[in-house]
């Protein structure tokens, strides 16, 4: 019997890394901050306080 030989497939690997880099970048600029805080406005005008 032969073993069936694994290989190692790169695309989610470099996908992944991609991902993380613009995840470090978004931190970095400040993104989630602003997202809830735009967030807090809108549910804010839903409710009809804001």
């Amino acid at each position: 019997m032969k073993k069936k030989k694994f290989r190692i497939r790169r695309a989610p690997f470099i996908l992944l890394g991609f991902f993380l880099i613009l995840w470090m970048i978004g931190i970095s600029l400040n993104e989630p901050t602003r997202v809830l805080e735009q967030a807090k406005s809108i549910c804010l005008e839903c409710i009809g306080i804001g």
